[in-house]
């Protein structure tokens, strides 16, 4: 597989043609997207349904897409993949024109119902194919702590074309390393907890060094980090609310990100910062708050099915 451009933020080449949806606000049309090491590109900004719940999330993702999303993440887990695709079906858009990722339930690391899964969520998403398939949680105390075959039938997903990139969710190094070791494809995304207060510099040094792009969950930390004195400062100093501060320091680390909500306002205003950039020195402030704090579960302990 081509790795040269792996993870490589492209400025303003992830632009879409939106077609005339009903909307308040202008569409933004400028989000960069990433290169793989696959190839494909994945926009670095997007829109994230956890925790939304099903009755509500049609309409949210209804919102996004006006708004000039273009990248939407969900997960079997969630409960919500239905809602994710009857919207996407609503929205007027092409299917290629949105780049849509869900994950595998914890439930089913076993090849046999890993394969199920999969089907399951296609039907549920109502395409023919996903952007992206990730493996949920590692869940090194199950499964005899064997999630190598579970990644060989993501596997095969990508090679019959269903997955058009596969990934993990919640891997550390170690974990990383021994599909590295054992598996013929590597991972092209790991998705893990990361905000000002866990900037996970060891994780994310790792991908770099193996091309393997990182998604941010939790960017926010869940609104932990809001009311932090040096984000507020930066904040009014650039014009901006302290949640586009820091969602603008993660794309301007590239980091891929993908807020959530379910109000109309915050969903436009979270996609609302790319009409200004951080400089150095305000990055490295931001990544100085770093307390190795998670909001999340630890990789490596959790275990709920």
């Amino acid at each position: 597989m081509g790795r040269r451009e792996a993870g490589q933020v492209n400025r303003g080449t992830g632009e879409s043609s939106a077609p005339d949806l009903p909307r308040k606000e202008p569409v933004v049309t400028s989000i960069p997207d990433v290169m793989l090491d696959n190839g494909q590109r994945i926009p670095q900004f997007g829109f994230g349904v956890f925790l939304i719940k099903p009755k509500d999330t049609e309409a949210a993702v209804t919102t996004a897409l006006q708004a000039g999303y273009r990248h939407i993440d969900t997960a079997e887990m969630y409960g919500n993949e239905a809602q994710v695709g009857t919207a996407i079906a609503k929205s007027g858009l092409a299917r290629g024109e949105v780049f849509v990722t869900t994950k595998l339930n914890n439930g089913a690391h076993r090849p046999d119902d890993a394969r199920r899964a999969f089907d399951a969520s296609l039907k549920a998403l109502g395409f023919e194919f996903v952007d992206l398939f990730l493996i949920h949680w590692p869940l090194p105390t199950k499964y005899d702590g064997d999630y190598v075959s579970t990644w060989n039938a993501l596997e095969e997903f990508y090679r019959d074309g269903r997955a058009r990139s596969i990934g993990v969710s919640n891997f550390q190094p170690h974990h990383l390393r021994r599909l590295h070791q054992e598996c013929e494809i590597s991972p092209a995304v790991n998705q893990i907890e990361v905000n000002p207060y866990l900037t996970q510099d060891e994780v994310r040094g790792f991908c770099a060094q193996h091309q393997i792009a990182v998604e941010a969950w939790s960017p926010l930390a869940r609104g932990h980090v809001l009311g932090d004195p040096t984000i507020d400062d930066i904040a009014r100093r650039v014009g901006k609310t302290p949640a586009q501060v820091i969602l603008r320091w993660h794309i301007e680390r590239g980091d891929i990100i993908f807020p959530k909500s379910v109000t109309a306002s915050r969903i436009r205003e979270n996609i609302d910062i790319f009409d200004f950039e951080l400089s150095g020195e305000d990055v490295e402030a931001i990544s100085a708050l770093n307390r190795n704090e998670r909001t999340g579960p630890d990789p490596d302990t959790f275990d709920m099915i």
